[in-house]
């Protein structure tokens, strides 16, 4: 496995393995985020051209795990990380978390943060096992309010959700 920048031919390789993440959320009974359209080709493609998402890929160099980030009050955040069903176990959604960490500490970033289901066994419960902790209401920063304000406006919300953060190492410890 190795990471690299996404292309433009991996887009549509990123939706199917979004597609086939989202099929997990069904036995749990949240088949409307199984159901939910994955993230639309422009928006991947402004990712991609700004340096902001990544894959990894297997041996014949296809996509089997993406991540794409933003810069939010001075952390990267994890917009979306999704493993194909089928490359599960292989640690290559923390894998992508490392190397979004690497690239963001040396950019001078404080810290990654996401959003995330606090009660779905691979999304709250796995990012604490690899670092994040879940952010008290007075921690919440105004650009992680904003993206809360827009997930609840999308209806996740429906289920419990936390704003989670893992600090990266400053200069002094790097």
């Amino acid at each position: 496995m190795r990471i690299r920048r996404a292309e433009a031919a991996d887009l549509p390789l990123l939706q199917d393995i979004e597609r086939a993440a989202g099929e997990p959320f069904r036995a749990l009974g949240m088949a409307e985020i199984a159901d939910d359209e994955p993230p639309a080709a422009d928006l991947l493609e402004r990712y991609r051209a700004g340096g902001r998402a990544w894959v990894a890929v297997g041996a014949d160099d296809r996509p089997l795990a993406y991540l794409i980030h933003d810069t939010v009050d001075g952390a990267a955040h994890v917009e979306q990380v999704s493993v194909h069903p089928d490359a599960a176990g292989r640690r290559l959604g923390s894998a992508l978390i490392d190397h979004l960490g690497g690239r963001a500490a040396a950019d001078g970033l404080a810290a990654l943060t996401l959003t995330t289901f606090a009660e779905v066994p691979w999304n709250a419960p796995y990012y604490t096992r690899i670092g994040f902790r879940v952010l008290a209401e007075s921690e919440i920063t105004e650009g992680l309010r904003e993206i809360r304000r827009a997930e609840k406006e999308h209806g996740l919300d429906r289920w419990p959700r936390v704003c989670m953060r893992r600090d990266l190492p400053g200069p002094a410890t790097a």
